[in-house]
């Protein structure tokens, strides 16, 4: 893997940047591997890269039935933030945000991380108890978060509308000042850049349509549609597609899969410091590098599969959006989607082995998989390669 420095740039500069390579190479399946890895999104190359990096296991193929990142990975609003109430949560997520802090440098490559701080509003006396409780817990797991009166909230993020006459007034916010964004495309092409130059397969456009088990009931491999691959470890994370996906084992999951909702606007120059997050009407907002105002709605209330979703649930965000930031009212949205999120009973994740001998999973992160994507890799690069749980 050629390394990017200012010196490889100023030399294909030079050269009318005819002389990159390509960033990962389009290997054609081999019959068997050590490990496969389903699912080519942040969280899968990911897995990959841990696995060769700090495992040694390089005989690896990552499958994705389309092209990778071209599921929730691409379909996301690429918040990242580590205030989680329960230790449990704390500490996954900030064992993510560490190693989001040092991801460009780890992978050689501009991740676009930017700590720009997530502002989490309160609108009435639940959520302000709710929050506070939020600020005093995570002190106490060593995270930072403050809490702030609506002025100083307004000083912080100065667009925003604290007058007490809004249908939902600023009584308050949370604020994580290491909290931020980062380039959801960047996050994929860099482990896929890293995981290819230590050998890792990815193998694009090639669906996995059975798991094959042997007599005595252990992985053997793999059906796709470029042929049989076999191997005696398989890691499965698709998100919204992973109870079909692990149905092909015979695993039944506890899990809803929910359409999420996205859309941005027209890009206009810098107006928007930081990530706001409306918990009250599930709504959030943070302005990209290209100047695009990128905001996130709640879930559907239907399980489903679609990419699209209701339309009532963007109509409530962006009443919500437009009350809390007037100037707002003007802009052009430019377009819309939707993501597939999976959804536990209780909320949160399932990164562990399965009854399946060889069969680990990694879902059920809901509407937080993005920011969860170094963190939840790494931890589960560990539960394939060791047969065991991390101990986060």
């Amino acid at each position: 893997m050629r390394r990017f420095s200012i010196s490889s740039l100023l030399t294909e500069a030079l050269n009318g940047h005819q002389g990159w390579e390509r960033q990962w190479r389009n290997p054609t399946p081999k019959a068997a591997y050590d490990a496969i890895i389903i699912g080519g999104g942040g969280h899968g190359l990911g897995a990959a890269y841990y696995l060769a990096k700090e495992h040694g296991l390089t005989n690896i193929a990552v499958l994705e039935k389309g092209w990778i990142g071209g599921g929730n990975a691409g379909r996301n609003t690429t918040i990242i933030r580590s205030n989680y109430l329960y230790d449990e949560s704390a500490a996954l997520f900030e064992h993510a945000v560490k190693l989001w802090e040092g991801l460009s440098q780890e992978l050689n490559y501009n991740v676009m991380f930017s700590q720009r701080g997530v502002l989490m509003l309160a609108h009435n006396v639940h959520d302000v108890q709710s929050f506070k409780r939020h600020v005093y817990s995570n002190r106490l797991n060593g995270i930072d978060n403050e809490w702030m009166t609506p002025e100083q909230a307004k000083a912080f993020c100065p667009p925003l509308n604290i007058s007490p006459d809004i249908r939902y007034p600023v009584m308050g916010a949370a604020l994580q000042r290491r909290g931020g964004t980062a380039r959801h495309d960047a996050v994929v092409w860099g482990y896929a850049r890293g995981a290819d130059a230590m050998g890792v397969d990815i193998i694009q456009n090639c669906e996995v349509t059975a798991i094959n088990r042997g007599p005595d009931g252990a992985v053997t491999g793999v059906e796709t549609s470029r042929g049989s691959i076999k191997t005696k470890k398989i890691g499965v994370s698709v998100a919204g597609h992973t109870s079909m996906v692990m149905g092909m084992a015979g695993v039944r999951m506890p899990l809803e899969s929910f359409p999420l909702q996205a859309l941005v606007s027209e890009p206009v120059k810098p107006c928007f410091p930081c990530v706001l997050m409306s918990n009250a009407v599930h709504a959030y907002i943070s302005q990209s590098d290209k100047g695009e105002l990128v905001i996130g709605a709640g879930t559907d209330q239907y399980v489903s599969y679609s990419q699209q979703g209701g339309l009532h649930i963007t109509t409530h965000t962006l009443d919500a959006i437009c009350e809390l930031f007037p100037q707002f009212t003007r802009m052009k949205m430019l377009r819309s989607w939707g993501g597939i999120v999976d959804v536990t009973p209780d909320r949160s994740p399932i990164v562990g082995k399965t009854p399946v001998k060889g069969l680990y999973v990694n879902c059920g992160w809901g509407t937080g998989g993005f920011k969860a994507t170094p963190g939840s890799a790494h931890v589960f690069a560990h539960t394939i390669a060791r047969d065991e749980p991390h101990p986060i």
